[in-house]
This record gives C-alpha cells, sequence and structure tokens, in this order.
C-alpha cells in the first residue's frame, strides 16, 4: 500500500507545497481519509479538500480564451523591462501579470491570496508556462511583480497606458463609428498613514481621490491615483490627452461628457481644438437664471402628476471665457414642489434641446460602472503604504474591470448581455470543477447549476469569432 506522497501524479503537481505537506496516510481503497470533517446534521458526509484538484474559479477558462483571441496578455512581452535574473526568472513577466489580473477579476483582490492561488488548478491553467506542471508565483514574488518590476517608471507608464490599448485590440475586431467618452472621479477610502491619503470634505472621509474616463461601452479607456484632497478634474489632461491622441487620426465622431467639475474653459479649447462635440454640466448662477426667468412662474391650471419639462437654449459667455457658447437649460415642475428644477448644460452640440439633454443623463452610466468596479472587484482596495504601489494596485483593477467588460459585451449571448460584472463573478467564473489529468489532457468536469454546457459552448463559439484570419485564408 502506497502513501499519497508516493504516487508520481501527485508529486509532479504541487506535492512541496504548504497543502500537500500536512496529507496522512490513508487507505486509498478502503473508507475515506481520517482527516476528512464531518457535519453532526449527517454523519454520513464526510468533507474532503483536494486544493490542486478542484476549484471553484473554472469559468476564468472563459476569460482565457477571451484573452488569447484577443492576444491582450501576451502584447507586454517586447515592452516591459524585466531585471530579474537566475532563478528569480522561473515566472515570466506574462505569467505574473496573468496572475495579478486574473486573481482580481476572480474577487482575490489581495496579494496575500496568491498562496492559495498557487496550487488552484484554473488559475494555474490561465497563469500557463511553467504554473501548468508545478505552481503558480507565490506571495512573496507577487509582492515583489507589483511594488518592485511594475513601479519601475517605464513599467508604470506602459501599464497605465495598457487598458486604453487593450481597447484599441478590441476596437480592430469590432470597428466603430463614434466615441463617447464620460469622465468622473471616486472615492478609495484609506487607513493608518498612507502616502497622498487626505480628508475629503466632499466625501467626508479619509481617502485617495482616483479618476476614471470610460467609453460608451463601459470599458476602462484611462485612469488615474490622485491625493484624497484634490479637486475633482485635478489632472485630468494626464488622462484625457493620452486617450484623445489614440482616436486622433480615426475616422470617427467623437463626444465627450462631464459633470460641473469639468466646466472649465480650459477644457472647452482642448476640446473644440480636437473637434469633440461635447455636454458638460454648468453650475447655475444669477444671470444664467435671469435668462429662464420667463420659465420660472408657476404653470396655472391643476398640477399634473407627471412633471412638466420645458427648455430653453441660449448663449452665454462668463468672464472667464474667451467667446460665446451654447447653453441648453432644463426646467421641471413636479407636483407638490414649490420651485422647479433647474439644470445648465454647456455644449457646442446643434441638436435639439431636449437631445442634448438626453445624451447628458446618459453620463449617469459611467457612476453605474464605476459601482461595478468597487462591488465586483473591489477595486477601491488600494492597502499600501506607498503611493506609487497603489497607483499600480489601480491599473490592475482596471485591466482586470475591461477584460470582464470584454466578454460581456463580446462573448454572451443575448439573454444573459445584461449581466453585471458581478454576476458574471458569481455565476461564470465562481463555477466548481473537478479536475482529472492524463497523459495527454488535462480534464475540467464542470458543474452545471447557473451556467449550462450548452450556454458556456455558445460563449466559446463566439470567443472563437473575434480570433483574426490568417493572412492568406481562404
Amino acid at each position: 500500500m502506497k502513501c499519497i506522497w508516493e504516487i508520481p501524479e501527485y508529486r509532479a503537481y504541487g506535492m512541496d507545497s504548504i497543502e500537500f505537506r500536512s496529507l496522512k496516510k490513508e487507505n486509498l481503497m478502503g473508507e475515506a481519509r481520517k482527516d476528512a470533517l464531518r457535519v453532526n446534521f449527517d454523519r454520513k458526509l464526510k468533507l474532503e479538500f483536494h486544493g490542486t484538484k478542484v476549484t471553484s474559479d473554472a469559468g476564468l477558462l472563459a476569460f482565457r480564451e477571451l484573452d488569447e483571441a484577443l492576444g491582450l496578455t501576451a502584447m507586454i512581452e517586447p515592452d516591459f523591462c524585466d531585471n530579474r535574473k537566475g532563478r528569480n526568472t522561473q515566472h515570466n513577466i506574462i505569467a505574473l501579470l496573468r496572475q495579478s489580473v486574473y486573481g482580481r477579476l476572480a474577487g482575490y483582490e489581495d496579494i496575500n491570496d496568491a498562496e492559495r492561488l498557487s496550487v488552484d488548478p484554473a488559475m494555474r491553467q490561465v497563469v500557463g508556462g511553467r504554473a501548468k506542471e508545478r505552481t503558480a508565483a507565490s506571495t512573496s514574488l507577487m509582492g515583489r511583480f507589483e511594488t518592485e518590476i511594475l513601479k519601475q517608471p517605464e513599467n508604470l507608464e506602459l501599464l497605465m497606458n495598457l487598458p486604453g490599448v487593450w481597447v484599441d485590440n478590441v476596437h480592430q475586431r469590432k470597428q466603430i463609428k463614434k466615441i463617447i467618452l464620460d469622465m468622473d472621479s471616486s472615492v478609495s477610502p484609506t487607513y493608518g498613514n498612507q502616502e497622498g491619503s487626505a480628508y475629503n470634505g466632499y466625501f467626508g472621509c479619509t481617502c485617495y481621490h482616483p479618476i476614471f474616463c470610460f467609453n460608451q461601452f463601459g470599458d476602462v479607456e484611462g485612469s488615474l491615483l490622485r491625493d484624497g484632497n484634490v479637486h475633482s478634474a485635478d489632472n485630468w489632461h494626464s488622462v484625457l490627452e493620452p486617450i484623445i491622441s489614440r482616436y486622433r487620426d480615426c475616422n470617427v465622431t467623437r463626444f465627450f461628457r462631464g459633470d460641473a467639475a469639468f466646466a472649465n474653459p480650459n477644457v472647452y479649447r482642448y476640446l473644440e481644438a480636437e473637434d469633440y462635440l461635447y455636454a458638460i454640466r454648468l453650475i447655475g448662477n444669477p444671470i444664467l437664471h435671469n435668462e429662464i426667468e420667463h420659465f420660472m412662474t408657476r404653470p396655472v391650471g391643476r398640477p399634473s402628476k407627471k412633471p412638466i419639462v420645458l427648455y430653453h437654449s441660449f448663449q452665454y459667455q462668463a468672464a472667464s471665457w474667451d467667446k460665446s457658447r451654447r447653453v441648453v437649460a432644463k426646467i421641471e415642475w413636479h407636483a407638490g414642489e414649490l420651485f422647479p428644477r433647474v439644470g445648465f448644460i454647456v455644449t457646442n452640440l446643434r441638436w435639439k434641446s431636449s437631445n442634448v439633454v438626453k445624451f447628458y443623463n446618459k453620463r449617469g452610466t459611467a457612476e453605474q460602472w464605476i459601482k461595478e468596479g468597487k462591488y465586483a472587484l473591489n477595486w477601491t482596495r488600494l492597502s499600501c503604504h506607498n503611493f506609487l504601489d497603489n497607483q499600480v494596485r489601480l491599473q490592475l483593477f482596471a485591466l482586470a474591470y475591461n477584460l470582464g467588460n470584454f466578454l460581456r459585451r463580446l462573448a454572451l449571448p443575448k439573454k444573459i448581455r445584461h449581466w453585471s460584472l458581478r454576476t458574471l463573478q458569481i455565476k461564470l467564473i465562481k463555477i466548481g470543477a473537478k479536475v482529472v489529468r492524463h497523459s495527454r489532457y488535462v480534464i475540467f468536469q464542470m458543474a452545471e447549476v447557473m451556467v449550462s454546457k450548452s450556454l458556456f459552448h455558445e460563449i466559446l463559439e463566439r470567443i472563437g469569432r473575434l480570433k483574426p484570419v490568417p493572412i492568406g485564408y481562404d
């Protein structure tokens, strides 16, 4: 009778890990292992833990297939600088980036989770390389990768541009006729004496104040971590300029939307110079209210149950502006309210006033995408002391978010295309599977609960259509 550690196939896959050093001898032909857990409500039940033979994240394989079809993580190899030598290079840069991105996509936002993920069969398969035959990177290696290698100035610059490069890669497969950029800021609470953290009066907490730019499909075009006490539009050009330069030579109609924080003449002039059509919220002032004074009288008659909505368009020039610009006002009278709700939008669009307001209101989806990043990926968890370390973490979260959003909008069948990123995480990524290894194949025997075989097959088929057609293929 052999002990489990004397069987070659167990020794080949991670037997030197912490998990397997604690295994005890067992009778393989008789009762189950003696160290199995028991439950009181049914004494016939035994709970066994097989970390390298069972996974709870088998759905990551679909995202890895999408990654391969679009060539996302593989594109960093020629550009990223890796100054490691000798045995420190057992896992290459691509493998380490995949482990960082896929771990966050699956909900493991902390580097400390790498110790368990390093033996997880799904993670080892999506990471590839040495991880498939042994283990993925350890916690210490992942820590050095994120706080030393990626923090090098040339690597950090490439990392911050990578979300946009990924988006460009997708647009090469799926041509677009217009691009709409939505810019907004968010809050990332901090704890202790973290570099750059400060009290923000608007959010009412000590935090970082990151800024994000999304396109109309929900992809992150760019992001930047900032100190907690800066203005919402502070350093907007550092995020917006690289994005606009990427689309400068594209034959598409270009739009920009922003809240009142971006009501800045420098923003207007820059967007106009780049031929962008924009709609930006404008804070009211006495001059603007005088322009709509004739709309401020309550309509006579019985109040309507539906709001009475009025629009007005006029030219306006603030003291700091170099020229007058169009302003659209929206006045809403609601039943039971003494005064109307009034909003102003500065724009260079020539549409009907109601269409300008309708176009601007869709900017609210950017706030929903920020919430998805918070709730599904927990991308506000920036717990390092060093500010640049947290900048790296934010960019890795943005990559994980984009990978999830790419699959949602490019590969999901119509009946489940409404799934949020959180739903994708729970129902698709968190598929349990038993792993069976043969000499030629590795088989994932997947649970069929929320996602059926036919649905998973349809997802893989849609991903397959995104692969580039080889040159000369007929």
